[in-house]
């Protein structure tokens, strides 16, 4: 098969596996949760049977723009994942999934809701707080791997002669993994970082950000959760592509870790969120930054 077939595959599955996956990785946040608070918990396919309900429910809006903002925070999702899973640029992809939560917020801000309006605020600061180490992940990659795209990203050989240093991409960018886990909580709506809307009933929001939404707008908002939530797993998967068989346990680990945060951790306020994603910025992001830039020679020593 050539490369366009390839990727033409590749977007065919994301596009229908993309929501199953999240499904079921929604439902496994339940149980998991449920059975860390010594509940029992609902089923695995409850995510997709309220999903189910929500299509037959009336669609009630405080203004009808709102349906509108939604349908292109699913579209651009879907797209970002489309781009992603087809080997596209990174930077493209997190241009066009920044683009899709602005829409969100613009939904948000319609509505005219105190609740929804606050959490439009709140989902304001995450974008910011989640920015800067999100994009210093895709200068990092870009630094080791020598491309943006993701399928040289995947192809990388840490054995090859053009490597320029002879080490895996998740031992080069050991910061940028960290700090990527850390930013994860916030893109996951897990606590510490749930300001704006969350999946469980622990918000003094209502549900924040999705307060006004209904029917088959808040259906949609759903299912590009579920999209999202494949996408921002694909960025972990990417330190440790080479290797698929370590990278599927990897990001199934780092999954049940956000898990482990959201049951354990009290949600902290808007400037903790943003101050602790810059810190870990600095530290991790700019610090492994400079390290492949400066010291690529003691790299290069130890991984010979």
């Amino acid at each position: 098969m050539n490369e366009t077939t390839v990727k033409l595959i590749a977007l065919g599955l994301y596009l229908v596996l993309g929501p199953v996956l999240g499904c079921l990785l929604g439902g496994i946040d339940r149980k998991i949760s449920a059975r860390m608070q010594s509940r029992i918990g609902p089923p695995i396919l409850q995510p997709w049977y309220d999903f189910r309900k929500l299509l037959l429910k009336e669609n009630l809006v405080v203004r009808r723009s709102q349906n509108f903002y939604v349908f292109f925070y699913l579209l651009f999702m879907v797209f970002t994942g489309g781009l992603f899973f087809m080997g596209g640029d990174l930077l493209l992809v997190v241009f066009s999934l920044t683009l899709a939560s602005i829409f969100m917020v613009l939904g948000a801000y319609k509505a005219s809701s105190p609740y929804s309006f606050l959490g439009a605020e709140r989902e304001l600061l995450q974008i910011m707080a989640y920015e800067p180490m999100l994009l210093l992940v895709i200068v990092g990659l870009y630094m080791i791997t020598g491309s943006f795209s993701v399928t040289d990203i995947l192809a990388f050989d840490c054995t090859a002669d053009t490597a320029k240093i002879h080490a895996p991409v998740i031992l080069q960018g050991a910061g940028l993994f960290l700090g990527l886990i850390y930013i994860l909580t916030i893109k996951l709506r897990k606590s510490p970082f749930d300001l704006s809307s969350s999946h469980h009933a622990h918000q003094e929001l209502v549900r924040g950000l999705t307060t006004e939404f209904s029917g088959r707008a808040m259906a949609a908002i759903e299912l590009a959760h579920w999209y999202e939530t494949v996408l921002v797993l694909g960025l972990v998967y990417l330190f440790l592509g080479s290797c698929w068989w370590l990278a599927v346990p990897v990001v199934l680990l780092v999954f049940f870790l956000e898990l482990v945060a959201d049951n354990t951790c009290s949600r902290v306020k808007w400037q903790m969120a943003v101050k602790s994603s810059w810190i870990m910025a600095v530290i991790f992001g700019v610090g492994n930054v400079l390290v492949l830039q400066y010291w690529k020679p003691i790299l290069q020593m130890f991984g010979k």
